[in-house]
């Protein structure tokens, strides 16, 4: 079992920036890869970020390329979200996740394995 808590989270202007975090504790968080999704209220989870377990391969929704960074320190067992140029649109819960398979990168929620609890993102106009 892994147990993942998110922070970071809060409200920020339109064009500000945010990080988040995600501590894991209870297994090897080195041999997995972790993602970041975020849920609107009455919509899918939608993927935004994800990278291998050795930090060396990410993927973005297309949404946030350009804007958002994920890395990890596998020391530290966290994985972050660095959000910039922040939008309304950004607007949602966001949780962190972990896969199993080190190598992944697809996009769907039902790939992973553990969940946090979900941080709240509000971004104002």
């Amino acid at each position: 079992q892994m147990q993942l808590v998110e922070s970071g989270g809060g409200l920020v202007q339109a064009g500000g920036s945010l990080r988040l975090s995600c501590a894991a504790s209870g297994r090897a968080f080195s041999s997995y890869r972790m993602g970041w999704f975020r849920q609107v209220p009455g919509r899918e989870r939608e993927f935004v970020a994800t990278i291998t377990w050795s930090g060396g391969t990410t993927r973005y929704a297309d949404s946030v390329k350009g804007r958002f960074t994920i890395s990890r320190d596998n020391a530290k067992n966290t994985v972050y979200l660095q959000m910039n140029s922040l939008k309304r649109e950004d607007t949602a819960v966001y949780y962190c996740a972990a896969d199993r398979e080190m190598y992944g990168l697809g996009t769907s929620a039902t790939l992973f394995d553990y969940w946090g609890q979900g941080t709240q993102v509000t971004v104002s106009s």
